[in-house]
């Protein structure tokens, strides 16, 4: 469980780079003002994020027949995987904290410049970026759950649909990945680790149906939401796509310097 957040720990250590590849420092470049032009686009890449899309397109898909039910019942009788309810609750909430320790870690690692002032602001500055997106995300799933108001599979209360603990490990390992974009690391290393992420919060979807805490679909929407509120808040207000978007950037050399071509695609 906890391999993930300590793969990039070590990163916080092997990482050497004081900013990103056009110059610019992570958290430079935060806005509370980017502009309605940018918030749609945000919006509309956020909403095409298959992390987005395609969770709610199969829980769609689970109403029919009332596969929804039957997979809950079913997760809940046999505990698959987990072995017990209360087994696969406490991995609920341990792969729930994993998911906010990867973040955090990410956020720490990205390059935000070399002295100690500089630094420390755009780390602060950054994440006020991803705590409001996690706490937009805690407050969406609380008022949609009130609205909702689904009984869970276990009938404890009616408080089944969305579910929090993925929708706050969906926001928290999102944030993650998009954080791992600012670091200089192998396209390979990056992947193994995003696909990490990703089990993370995959884990946390079905530990909720065994637990009995929540039907599929509840997870699955929980999943979309976090996904599509990281994506949204990363790229509306983090500024990375005007630091690290299409440009020119001088690098200094020993010799001389270096002309640089920055594209984000």
């Amino acid at each position: 469980m906890w391999k993930i957040p300590a793969a990039l720990a070590l990163l916080a250590l092997l990482n050497g780079c004081a900013t990103l590849p056009d110059g610019r420092s992570w958290g430079e470049d935060v806005t509370i003002a980017p502009g309605w032009e940018r918030i749609g686009e945000s919006a509309r890449r956020a909403a095409t994020d298959p992390w987005v899309w395609a969770p709610l397109a199969l829980a769609g898909v689970l109403q029919i027949d009332d596969w929804d039910t039957e997979i809950a019942d079913w997760a809940r009788e046999e505990t698959p995987v987990f072995g017990s309810n209360g087994d696969a609750e406490r991995w609920s909430d341990d792969l729930r904290t994993a998911s906010g320790l990867a973040y955090r870690i990410t956020a720490l690692v990205t390059p935000s410049g070399t002295e100690a002032p500089e630094w420390l602001l755009n780390k602060l500055q950054g994440f006020a970026v991803g705590f409001a997106a996690a706490a937009t995300t805690r407050f969406v799933t609380s008022e949609l759950k009130q609205t909702a108001d689904r009984e869970r599979p276990n009938g404890a209360d009616t408080e089944s649909f969305p579910s929090g603990h993925t929708s706050t490990s969906a926001v928290y390992t999102r944030l993650a990945s998009r954080n791992l974009e600012s670091l200089p690391i192998a396209a390979t290393t990056r992947r193994v680790l995003d696909i990490g992420l990703d089990m993370l919060v995959i884990g946390t979807s079905w530990s909720r149906i065994e637990a009995g805490w929540h039907y599929p679909s509840d997870t699955l929407a929980g999943m979309a939401l976090g996904n599509f509120l990281a994506s949204f808040f990363n790229d509306a207000f983090l500024g990375l796509d005007s630091a690290a978007g299409t440009g020119a950037s001088v690098q200094a050399l020993p010799d001389g310097a270096e002309l640089r071509w920055a594209a984000r695609f």
